[in-house]
């Protein structure tokens, strides 16, 4: 028995690909099956585009360029669909990562960038507290606390 038969069901998966086809059709014509499988094959032939693995990227044979990234991912990620552009992110750190781009691609991903950081600055923006809300936050809590504490001493003395 060899490893292509039975065996380890993971082995199979790698092994053997499989792709589902849905036709519509009146008539299962073999033109018709003809066309679908050239459609078919069309599709499986065209490079991804948009967000990818970086595998996938560094297979286009293409030069890539990076930036590095600091920040939320999704929000470049909404921002780059719009812009049509193939990148790939690698983590290098806690909420760090490196954007890669194909180097052809340069003029849309600064475009792209330049709108990703608009975005991500009013963002920013909108989040922050006024300085007299933060100052009457940290004025509130130490009136409380030093009530307390005259309270456990009271009852430690008892």
């Amino acid at each position: 028995m060899s490893s292509a038969e039975g065996g380890n069901p993971l082995q199979e998966d790698v092994n053997y690909r499989t792709i589902a086809l849905s036709v519509k059709a009146a008539k299962l014509t073999a033109r018709v099956i003809m066309k679908a499988v050239t459609a078919a094959l069309r599709q499986i032939q065209k490079p991804p585009h948009g967000k990818q693995k970086i595998k996938s990227l560094m297979k286009q044979n293409v030069q890539t360029s990076t930036i590095p990234l600091d920040g939320d991912t999704r929000l470049f990620d909404r921002v780059a669909r719009k812009w049509h552009v193939d990148y790939a992110f690698y983590k290098t750190g806690p909420g760090k990562y490196l954007l890669l781009f194909k180097s052809a691609q340069t003029d849309a991903i600064t475009a792209c960038f330049s709108e990703y950081t608009k975005l991500f600055m009013a963002r920013d923006r909108e989040n922050r507290v006024p300085i007299r809300e933060q100052l009457e936050q940290f004025s509130e809590p130490t009136r409380p606390r030093e009530r307390e504490r005259t309270r456990e001493a009271a009852r430690d003395e008892r």
